[in-house]
């Protein structure tokens, strides 16, 4: 199911819990599994923390557990019901409606690359139950209308970025250091980006790759460098807690992903002032302007991958302005802006289903993850 592991969505559900008006918001964690890296991180700010244990839809509990959700909500009088992704939409959302909570809202951050059928169909069975899904992006809220939801209770909330602690510094002259954030699966394409640096170490042999993320593509992706002959040019860090300090020591930012809705990756790569050259794909072109913001190539194609890379490598003055425009426009997304349109949302939904309160009364809403 989830937990409360490092991850892009994870990131953001957690900011969001920690920076709502505590004046005017109770929050109520409900979560599968009360545990992960982070979870100390929403403890420590939540009203209280109750697991439904849920390890799999087949499970035989499934069905009792929705209830005691359900009865849950009800006890703690909760106003508004918010899920985070995927398994939490499927079983929130209709504990949720069961309960008759005043206002419910699902959640789309992925574009399903690596999702079954049946979990898209129970997925969208769920949504019938929420008032609105927030989509963190214009391509996550298309895919969302072609799985039939309806536009009207879409809404789209981009994803937020601490801006305060990406720093952009004075790039080298001769920029070579690469850096890739972004989990080891498949959609992420690092495989391209392998069969790319032939290419690019042809040209500039000083040129080195980090890559920065854990997953179960680690061993696939160590063999396939190896195989190429470009392992010496590699370095797999794993997971790494200081991501901004990654950034700030490297020259580019590269994500040659097959599938994105909105890549924090990327916004954070932007806000550290970097030259980012990315695939094309998704929620990618809703920050990058080609040839403005950063450089796109199509998805798959480690030619053009190895390119543009070079483009920017051979050009310090075009790396400099594509990292000094990516940060401009990365000042967009801060925390604030999220949680505030989030806030918005709960309020104008609160008004337009009749529940009644005073401006400062405290609401008490429920965040499942």
């Amino acid at each position: 199911m989830t937990s409360f592991e490092p991850g892009g969505t994870e990131r953001q559900m957690i900011e969001l819990v920690r920076r709502l008006d505590s004046s005017r918001w109770t929050v109520h964690l409900a979560c599968f599994k009360a545990s992960g890296a982070w979870f100390h991180r929403v403890e420590e700010v939540a009203a209280s923390v109750t697991e439904f244990p849920v390890t799999s839809f087949k499970s035989p509990n499934l069905v009792q557990q929705i209830i005691a959700f359900s009865q849950w909500c009800r006890r703690l009088n909760i106003a508004v019901v918010y899920t985070a992704a995927m398994p939490s939409n499927i079983f929130g959302l209709p504990g949720a409606a069961m309960a008759r909570i005043p206002v419910r809202i699902g959640n789309r951050r992925e574009i399903n690359p690596d999702k079954s059928g049946l979990d898209i169909a129970m997925q969208r069975a769920a949504y019938a139950c929420a008032h609105r899904v927030v989509a963190n992006s214009r391509a996550a809220a298309d895919r969302l209308m072609m799985e039939r939801v309806p536009a009207r209770k879409i809404v789209i909330i981009p994803n937020g970025l601490d801006t305060g602690r990406f720093k952009a510094r004075a790039r080298r002259i001769r920029p070579r250091k690469v850096a890739v954030v972004a989990n080891l699966r498949p959609e992420k394409g690092h495989d391209v980006l392998i069969d790319a640096a032939p290419g690019v170490l042809a040209r500039f042999p000083d040129a080195h790759f980090e890559i920065i993320g854990a997953g179960p593509e680690w061993s696939a992706l160590i063999e396939r460098a190896e195989a190429r002959g470009v392992l010496h040019a590699f370095t797999f860090f794993g997971h790494c807690d200081d991501v901004a300090g990654r950034l700030e020591e490297a020259d580019l930012f590269v994500l040659p992903s097959r599938s994105e809705a909105f890549p924090n990756a990327v916004l954070e790569a932007m806000a550290s002032g970097l030259a980012v050259v990315a695939s094309g794909v998704g929620g990618i072109r809703e920050l990058i302007d080609h040839e403005q913001t950063g450089l796109l190539v199509a998805s798959n194609d480690s030619r053009a991958l190895a390119e543009r890379i070079c483009q920017i490598m051979g050009d310090a003055p075009l790396a400099t302005r594509l990292g000094a425009a990516a940060k401009v426009r990365a000042e967009r997304y801060s925390f604030d802006r999220m949680v505030g349109a989030f806030e918005a949302v709960y309020l104008a939904e609160l008004t337009r289903r009749g529940v009644l309160a005073a401006p400062r009364a405290r609401l008490a809403q429920t965040t499942v993850s």
